[in-house]
C-alpha cells in the first residue's frame, strides 16, 4: 500500500472566478438579468441568433436524412403491425432501458403488433442481450427482435439470433465497436452526419425517433400519447445532453408531463408527494427517476414496463406502491454500505490508500455504484466498490472525481480483469479474488500519480456574480427561461460575496443549514451532506445554486451551496499577461498598481468604472480594470 502524505490529500477547492465581459447591446432587449447574460456568454452563446436558439430550439429536422437503417426499421415494423406479429423489445435495466421498452411496447400495441418486454436481470444474467435470451424468444415462435438501449456490444447474442432465423433490428447509443454484429437495421447516433442535433440521443431518444417515424407512416398520431413522456423521463435519468433535438423535445414534453395518460406516472407522482409540484427536470430527475431505477436495481424491470404501459388504475397504484418500497429498500441498502465502507476507510487512519478499493461479500450490486458516488463525494478519491459474485470472482462499481480517468485506469490494468467498461468518471469490472491485491497495488500507483499533479486540484468555478438581492420571484422566473438544465447545459453556478452567516444550524444527515444576510437582504441556503468546517467565519463568499424551496404548500427562494470560503479583504493580487498587480478598493476607488509602483484608479460609479488616466480607454487597460471588478465581487 502507497499511504497518502499529507501534502498529497485532496485540499479545499480553489476558487477560479470567471474573466470580465464587456456589456453587449444587442442581447438587451432578451429581457434577461446581467448576470444570465454572464452566464450564457461565457458558455459561448455570444450572439443574439445563439442565445435565441437556446430559448427556442429549431424543431427536429427529418429522421431519415440522418438515420440510414431508418427506413428498412419502420418498414419492417410495419409488416409487424399489420399482420399482428409477436416481437420482443429486449431492453435494459436502468431508467434509460426500462422507458425505452415501456415507449415501444406501448406504441406496437396501439398499431396493431403484439410486443413482449425482455430484459435480462441485472444479478442472473447482467448487461444486454445475451445468446440464452435469444434462444428462448426464437423456441416461443418469436422472429423480430428490437433491441433498445443494448446490442450493439452483443456479437454472440446477434450471431445467435442470425443461425435461429431471427432478424434483429438495433438500437443503442453506447460505443460502437470495430465490426458491427449481424442485424437487419441499425439506429445509432454515431451513424448520423457530424453535427447532427440527433447526435445526443440516449436509448430512449433513439426509441422516440423510430415510434414517431412508425406512427407517421401508419397515420395513427393516437399511438403517441404517452411516447413524448416516457421520453422526457427516460432522457433526464440517463443524462443525456440537453442539446440538439433532446432540447427542443424536452421543452415540448415537460409542461404537458403533469397531467400525462400514464397512470404510472400519475401513481407515481401521488406516492411521491408531488400533487402540487410541477414535473420539471429536477423533479424527474431527483424524485421520479429514483423511484424507477430503484426497481432495476432491486427488482424486477418488468414491473417498471408494466406500470408506464397499464391502461387499469388500481393497478398502476399497486406497481407504484411497489417501486416505493423498492426504492426505500434502495435508501436503505446504500446508507448501510456507506456507514460500512466509510469505516473500513476511517480503519486505515494515516495508512489511508490514494485510491479506495473496499471489498464486502455481502453487498448488493445493485447500489454499490450510488454508494461509490458519495464516497468519491466525502474523501474526494477515485473508489472501487467489489462484491462478490459467485465462483471466486467479484464485480465492481468504480467512480472518480473529476481528472481522473476510469476507464483508461480500467485499461491499465486489463490483463487482471476478466471483464471491463465505462468511461472517464465512472466504470466497472469483474475480477478473480487472487488479483485483487495486485489490482489495488496498480490503481494506487495511478491515482498516487494523479493526485501529484495539477489534473487533481479541485476547483471551483462560478459563472456569475449575484448580490442577494437580486435573486427575487422575478429573477427566479427568467432563470427558468434557460431551462432544462443537465449535462451539456449544466444549472449555472452563482456566487454572492460578502455574505453575514445570521444563523447556523446542524441538520440531520450531515446537512448545513444557514441564514445569510448581505446589506438589507436575507436568504436561507442548504449545503448537503456538508464535508467542510462546521466553524464558519461571520463573512463568507458562497458559490450556489438558486433552488425554490417547497414546503407545506409555501415556496421560498433558497441558496444550494456548493462551496463556502472567507470573504477576502478589499485588496488581491491579479495576475495577467505574467505581470502581477495589486488590487484594491479605497472607497468609492478601485486602484491597481505594477510591480515599479505605479498606480491607475477608477471611480466605481453606477455600475461603471471611471478610468482616472489619458489611457483610460486603452483595450487593455479596460480590461484589467474589468477583471479586479470582478475578482473583487464588484461585478458579474
Amino acid at each position: 500500500m502507497l499511504p497518502l502524505t499529507p501534502e498529497q490529500r485532496p485540499t479545499t477547492p480553489s476558487w477560479q472566478l470567471p474573466a470580465s465581459l464587456q456589456p453587449d447591446p444587442a442581447l438587451d432587449d432578451l429581457g434577461l438579468p446581467e448576470a444570465l447574460l454572464a452566464v450564457l456568454k461565457r458558455r459561448g452563446y455570444t450572439s443574439r441568433t445563439s442565445v435565441q436558439a437556446l430559448l427556442e430550439p429549431p424543431t427536429a429536422p427529418d429522421p431519415a436524412a440522418h438515420f440510414p437503417d431508418l427506413a428498412i426499421a419502420v418498414e419492417r415494423l410495419r409488416r409487424a403491425c399489420r399482420q399482428g406479429e409477436r416481437l420482443a423489445i429486449c431492453g435494459d435495466y436502468d431508467a434509460d432501458g426500462m422507458t425505452s421498452t415501456a415507449l415501444l411496447v406501448g406504441v406496437l400495441g396501439h398499431l396493431g403488433a403484439q410486443p413482449t418486454a425482455a430484459i435480462p436481470s441485472r444479478l442472473d444474467d447482467g448487461y444486454g442481450l445475451n445468446p440464452g435470451m435469444v434462444e428462448r424468444l426464437a423456441g416461443e415462435g418469436i422472429a423480430l427482435l428490437v433491441t433498445v438501449d443494448n446490442g450493439i456490444a452483443a456479437q454472440e447474442a446477434l450471431e445467435r439470433a442470425q443461425e435461429l432465423g431471427v432478424e434483429v433490428i438495433v438500437t443503442d447509443h453506447h460505443t460502437l465497436p470495430g465490426q458491427l454484429p449481424p442485424l437487419l437495421a441499425l439506429l445509432h447516433p454515431a451513424t448520423t452526419p457530424e453535427g447532427s442535433p440527433y447526435r445526443g440521443l440516449a436509448g430512449v431518444g433513439l426509441a422516440y425517433v423510430l415510434a414517431r417515424a412508425l406512427a407517421q407512416k401508419q397515420r395513427s398520431n393516437r399511438a403517441l400519447a404517452m411516447a413524448l413522456d416516457l421520453f422526457c423521463i427516460g432522457t433526464i435519468a440517463d443524462m443525456a445532453p440537453l442539446q440538439g433535438v433532446n432540447r427542443r423535445w424536452l421543452l415540448d414534453g415537460l409542461p404537458q408531463l403533469k397531467t400525462s395518460p400514464l397512470l404510472g406516472l400519475q401513481a407515481l407522482q401521488q406516492l411521491a408527494g408531488l400533487d402540487d409540484a410541477p414535473l420539471d427536470a429536477g423533479t424527474v430527475g431527483f424524485q421520479i427517476a429514483p423511484r424507477i431505477n430503484a426497481v432495476g436495481r432491486l427488482g424486477d424491470p418488468h414491473l417498471v414496463v408494466e406500470l408506464l404501459t397499464t391502461e387499469d388504475p388500481q393497478r398502476a397504484l399497486e406497481l407504484a406502491h411497489a417501486c416505493e418500497q423498492l426504492n426505500r429498500q434502495r435508501r436503505e441498502l446504500c446508507d448501510a454500505i456507506e456507514a460500512e465502507a466509510r469505516a473500513l476507510v476511517d480503519a486505515d487512519g494515516q495508512q489511508r490508500s490514494p485510491f479506495l478499493l473496499l471489498a464486502q461479500g455481502h453487498w448488493h450490486h445493485g447500489v454499490i455504484g450510488i454508494v461509490a458516488a458519495r464516497l468519491v463525494e466525502h474523501f474526494g478519491l477515485p473508489v472501487a466498490l467489489l462484491a462478490a459474485e459467485g465462483d471466486g470472482r467479484l464485480r465492481a462499481s468504480v467512480r472518480a472525481p473529476q481528472g481522473f480517468a476510469v476507464d483508461a485506469a480500467l485499461q491499465a490494468c486489463g490483463d487482471l480483469l476478466e471483464r471491463h467498461g465505462g468511461h472517464p468518471a465512472a466504470g466497472g469490472f469483474t475480477v478473480r479474488a487472487e488479483q485483487v491485491a495486485a489490482l489495488h497495488e496498480r490503481l494506487n500507483q495511478r491515482a498516487q500519480a494523479w493526485l501529484q499533479s495539477d489534473a487533481s486540484l479541485r476547483a471551483v468555478r462560478p459563472e456569475a456574480l449575484v448580490p442577494l438581492s437580486a435573486l427575487d420571484r422575478g429573477f427566479w422566473q427568467q432563470l427558468q427561461r434557460l431551462e432544462p438544465f443537465g449535462i451539456g447545459h449544466p444549472t449555472p453556478l452563482f456566487w454572492s460575496s460578502r455574505c453575514t452567516v445570521v444563523e447556523q444550524r446542524q441538520l440531520r444527515g450531515g446537512h448545513l443549514q444557514l441564514k445569510l444576510q448581505q446589506g438589507d437582504s436575507t436568504l436561507r441556503a442548504i449545503a448537503w451532506r456538508w464535508n467542510g468546517s462546521w466553524t464558519l467565519p461571520k463573512q463568507l463568499d458562497v458559490a450556489f445554486h438558486l433552488r425554490l424551496n417547497r414546503w407545506q404548500g409555501e415556496e421560498r427562494l433558497q441558496l444550494e451551496i456548493v462551496d463556502l470560503r472567507a470573504s477576502g479583504s478589499d485588496s488581491l493580487v491579479l495576475r495577467r499577461r505574467d505581470r502581477n498587480y495589486w488590487v484594491s478598493r479605497q472607497d468609492d476607488q478601485l486602484v491597481i498598481r505594477n510591480g515599479e509602483g505605479e498606480e491607475l484608479r477608477a471611480r466605481c460609479g453606477q455600475g461603471q468604472l471611471e478610468v482616472e488616466h489619458p489611457q483610460g480607454d486603452h483595450p487593455y487597460v479596460q480590461a484589467l480594470f474589468a477583471d479586479a471588478a470582478t475578482a473583487l465581487g464588484l461585478a458579474a
